[in-house]
């Protein structure tokens, strides 16, 4: 490039191109929003968590050991219920650890209810009632649960055993022998039944009348959206079966 004088100017050196900033100042995008709000949710999750562990450690402080010491059967229930947590996952075909902590913060929010449950029948016996439940009461609560297990589990280690097949990536077999014969849904009405056990073990019936409209309503959610897969993979099959048999309690429900 010639200069005014008609010297060869030095050509001078590229400052590059300018580019636009990323972080851009206006309103998050429509793709973005979700991520945030997600991260939200796993933030709130963790910290209900955290929470719930910050009361379960004051409740050890404050004697809880005692207390389950003098009530062997509300000891008895929680006993039952972490083996059966613990052996649901185990048997379930269905289970596999979450891979992120987006999966892992959805499995928290679905436990909420649970969590709820397990505060509000000693909430309700000590600032209700007060005073000590019945034993028979208690009792009945933890063979209520046991029952459930039963069901749960039972249901769960038929249904991966009789629905395999040979071949790994064939289609699955309608089972419809065993607890299925009886009930089309036995797994949630075991683990119906081993919530709501729990409010016998404080004499709350309050707790226990809030559970069982929640579990009636999400049952028939639930029963209903399982159905409508079973008959899109078993058409006509399924809908035999469906005439067949109750939906939650034979010759009732």
């Amino acid at each position: 490039m010639e200069g005014g004088d008609g010297t060869q100017a030095e050509p001078r050196k590229s400052t590059g191109e300018l580019k636009a900033p990323t972080g851009g100042l206006g309103p998050v995008p429509a793709s973005e929003a979700p991520r945030r709000w997600r991260r939200i949710d796993i933030r709130v999750s963790e910290l209900v968590v955290f929470l719930v562990a910050v009361v379960g450690a004051v409740a050890l402080g404050l004697g809880i050991s005692e207390y389950l010491g003098d009530h062997p059967y509300t000891l008895a229930y929680l006993i039952a219920y972490g083996g059966f947590r613990f052996a649901d996952v185990m048997v379930r075909e269905d289970f596999e650890p979450p891979p992120d902590t987006a999966l892992l913060s959805g499995s928290i929010l679905r436990q909420l209810p649970v969590l709820l449950l397990f505060a509000a029948a000693p909430f309700e016996r000590t600032y209700l009632y007060g005073g000590e439940v019945a034993r028979w009461i208690q009792a009945l609560g933890l063979l209520m649960e046991l029952l459930g297990l039963w069901l749960a589990l039972g249901a769960r280690i038929q249904l991966g055993f009789f629905s395999s097949t040979p071949e790994s990536d064939g289609p699955r077999a309608l089972v419809r022998n065993g607890l299925y014969g009886k009930i089309r849904h036995p797994i949630w009405l075991g683990e119906f039944l081993v919530v709501f056990a729990w409010a016998f073990e404080f004499g709350a019936p309050i707790t226990g009348a809030l559970t069982a409209i929640f579990g009636i309503v999400m049952g028939r959610m639930r029963a209903r959206t399982e159905e409508a897969g079973m008959l899109a993979q078993f058409g006509d099959q399924y809908a035999r079966y469906m005439q067949e048999t109750e939906c939650f309690i034979p010759g009732i429900w």
